[in-house]
């Protein structure tokens, strides 16, 4: 299932959004236009078991594993994500509390998988721990928005789902996926963990940084 864009608009210009992405394309381009890829990945990905060695010397690749992609297609998956609910979670949550829930949803996907793989030496990359917890934050607070949706290879036609549908669905495709990979021999080299992590970090966060609401504008009336 493919969101392509949802029916939600919003008030406020997305600048975190717009700026996260172009901020992960440009990692990405450093990362793989430079001499030596792997060692980039190695050095900024984020590594469980290196990471309970030393936490504080190695705390920052929390961070900088959520700009590094496993290749073309993970990055534009993500970037298609965030692009489509990134601009509604951001509309109501304002643009720095945005940026602080985006950055703590990635921290929480990385620690779902690290619980998970406490002595992994395999580096994590990518934005799917925050965005999954974006598709958390949507989920609360847009659930019956419409999303335009594709599933190749049974439908190519555009249709429209509210948001809870095709955020549920993708939510127990992870958990499916998550679960069997632990009785699974075969390596198979996407964080799922993480994404549950995420998802669940934002579900909770959203709780914590969503505004208080305004109250409602009183207009006073003069009667002559």
């Amino acid at each position: 299932m493919i969101p392509i864009r949802d029916i939600n608009p919003t008030r406020n210009t997305p600048w975190i959004t717009w700026g996260l992405i172009l901020g992960n394309v440009a990692a990405f381009a450093w990362q793989v236009l430079g001499e030596a890829p792997d060692e980039v990945v190695r050095a900024w990905g984020f590594i469980p078991g290196r990471f309970l060695q030393d936490p504080l010397g190695d705390g920052l690749t929390l961070f900088s594993s959520m700009f590094l992609h496993g290749g073309l297609l993970h990055l534009s998956s993500n970037m298609l994500y965030l692009w489509v609910f990134g601009d509604n979670v951001e509309d109501r949550l304002g643009k720095l509390r945005f940026l602080l829930f985006y950055l703590l949803a990635g921290v929480g996907g990385a620690l779902g998988q690290m619980l998970i793989e406490p002595s992994s030496m395999v580096p994590m990359v990518g934005a799917s721990g925050a965005i999954a917890g974006v598709l958390g934050a949507y989920f609360l607070l847009c659930p019956g928005a419409r999303v335009v949706t594709v599933i190749p290879p049974l439908f190519f036609w555009p249709f429209e789902l509210p948001a809870w549908v095709v955020i549920v669905t993708w939510f127990l495709f992870q958990v499916l996926h998550g679960f069997t990979s632990l009785t699974s021999s075969a390596q198979v080299g996407v964080a799922f963990f993480a994404h549950i992590g995420g998802f669940l970090a934002g579900l909770w966060l959203t709780r914590y940084l969503l505004p208080p609401a305004l109250p409602p504008r009183v207009i006073r009336v003069v009667i002559r």
